[in-house]
């Protein structure tokens, strides 16, 4: 199998301007790209451009997605909108990098999984996964601690934990156990085990981030200084709308959101444990349910065949009749109703005592239609015989 890659940019807080597009188009001679986005895929070949060095310069969001197992999604923000220090907290090997450069901050995030299976529509998640851009910006925190866990990875009963697995959680955002839809679609593109994500949201705060309530947000917008104001305006007219948006609808959220990140007292070791342990659970519950149900399918399917049976015994013997009209069509489709109907015959008849004129019945159209050797087959059956 050939080796593909995908590389997607997205351009969210400004537009390229068409300099800007030029420089980019020396990259790639195929590649669509127009004011907002870049995208491209490799059979064989390599792309000849630095993705992170696209990203410090014109872009806000890289998705990279390989068909050997990596993702990888990059982010650019405000370094205004977001701590370093804070972010720092939730970097984990090579999985959760961080870096500021100029006036912005670089989230690194990748997940490698070489023995899983190819997914062809992680290619089309950019669009939804941008979305927690916005996100990190008005303080939410939940996407950071989805990256962290991916780099955690899933706890298997009995692993040997390694040195790294001593070290402590990053402080638990609130809202873990109601994910927004690019939250979900994140911890899907990076992997994030199910069960260390149940098991790393029991002790989540309830999320109480504020709404952008217009009149509210119209409130406080008032309190702020007029020189503030100024600036922020200045900022608008000269391009900078998104930034601005982004950086106020932090602000505003984080200064009126009263859940507050729960500190992290739990190792990697716990949080796999836990996981492991939850993993055995659920299965166990799953196989129970799987036995219930099938069960419940049985007890449907006999009293489904005990109904069919009254109605076959009010028959009498216009059931038999029956037989004889399906038998003599010569069709293979009427011989299997034929045999189905016989089979039912045959359980009645035992539960009435009445075998032996059965079997003398099955004898009788076994002859007539001796010269039908696909019927014979089937009245063959041990369902009709009585095993015989």
């Amino acid at each position: 199998m050939s080796e593909y890659q995908y590389y997607e940019f997205v351009a969210i807080d400004r537009p390229l301007t068409r300099r800007e597009q030029a420089q980019v188009r020396e990259l790639s001679t195929r590649a669509p790209i127009t004011a907002t986005r870049f995208v491209n895929e490799y059979h064989w070949g390599n792309f000849t451009g630095d993705p992170e060095r696209m990203v410090e310069r014109y872009y806000d969001a890289h998705l990279y997605v390989t068909n050997w197992g990596t993702h990888r999604f990059l982010l650019r923000l405000p370094r205004a909108t977001l701590d370093p220090d804070v972010v720092d907290r939730y970097r984990i090997g090579g999985q959760v990098t961080v870096r500021t450069t100029g006036d912005h901050l670089l989230i690194d995030m990748t997940s490698d999984d070489y023995d899983g299976d190819w997914e062809e529509s992680a290619q089309d998640s950019l669009s939804v996964l941008s979305g927690v851009r916005s996100e990190l910006v008005a303080g939410d925190l939940r996407p950071l601690y989805l990256a962290w866990l991916a780099g955690v990875g899933p706890g298997e009963p009995g692993d040997a934990f390694d040195e790294e697995d001593d070290e402590r959680e990053p402080p638990v955002p609130p809202g873990l156990r109601t994910l927004t839809a690019p939250q979900r679609a994140l911890a899907d593109f990076l992997r994030v085990d199910p069960d260390v994500l149940n098991i790393a949201a029991a002790v989540s705060p309830e999320s109480t981030l504020a709404a952008d309530d217009p009149e509210a947000l119209s409130a406080w917008l008032a309190g702020l200084d007029a020189g503030e104001k100024h600036g922020l305006l200045l900022r608008v007219a000269c391009g900078g709308a998104a930034a601005v948006q982004a950086e106020l609808l932090g602000r505003r959220r984080s200064a009126t959101a009263t859940g507050q990140s729960a500190p992290g007292t739990r190792t990697v070791a716990d949080l796999l444990d836990g996981a492991a342990r939850h993993r055995a659970d659920r299965e166990r519950a799953e196989v129970a349910a799987r036995e219930r149900g099938r069960a419940r399918q049985q007890a449907e399917r006999a009293r489904e065949r005990e109904r069919r049976l009254r109605g076959l015994a009010a028959e009498g013997e216009k059931a038999w009749d029956r037989v004889d009209a399906l038998a003599g069509t010569g069709r293979s489709g009427s011989y299997d109703a034929a045999a189905d109907l016989l089979t039912d015959l045959r359980v009645l008849a035992e539960r009435g005592g009445g075998t032996a004129e059965f079997d003398q019945r099955i004898a009788g159209i076994r002859d007539r239609h001796r010269r039908r050797p696909a019927l014979l087959r089937r009245l063959a059956d041990p369902g009709i015989t009585g095993g015989v």
